[in-house]
């Protein structure tokens, strides 16, 4: 099944994409890979949570907004290819959490977007990875995420 298909079989809905907030774009294209600017959640939606996972979000809150933050990696995607059928592969992705110094379950947190990728994508949207803590993140964001694509 195609990833478009199983959006709309999930009822899945993307966000319009992201715009940059400073001097970059959200995605450079090389050859046949597709390079995405880190990403955080939805700045125009008010309930968008914010503040550092292990005080002032738990594991299951920062799993969230990993998973909308995939989201709007999906909706800038879309964007650039003109559909998320002409993804190949889902190559490398960078996870920074905004966490407690004593805070270890970032893996956990990134897994809300590493579910999201294999629920669209299937085994081509199993990807290596990289889950780390950060002391801060822009605007206090819980989490912020790029990612490599290979495509068509």
């Amino acid at each position: 099944m195609s990833a478009e298909a199983r959006l709309k079989e999930r009822n899945i809905q993307l966000p319009p994409p992201n715009k940059p907030v400073a001097n970059y774009v959200t995605s450079v294209r090389v050859g046949n890979l597709l390079f995405l600017a880190g990403h955080g959640p939805r700045q125009d939606v008010p309930s968008t949570p914010r503040g550092k996972v292990g005080k002032d979000l738990t594991v299951e809150q920062g799993y969230q907004a990993a998973r909308e933050v995939g989201l709007c990696l999906l909706a800038t995607t879309r964007a650039a290819l003109g559909s998320l059928d002409k993804v190949k592969r889902v190559v490398k992705v960078l996870g920074m959490v905004n966490a407690t110094d004593d805070f270890g379950d970032q893996p956990k947190v990134i897994n809300g977007f590493s579910d999201l990728m294999v629920e669209v994508f299937g085994d081509i949207g199993k990807h290596a990875r990289s889950a780390v803590g950060m002391g801060s993140l822009p605007s206090g964001i819980p989490v912020e995420i790029e990612m490599i694509l290979e495509v068509e």
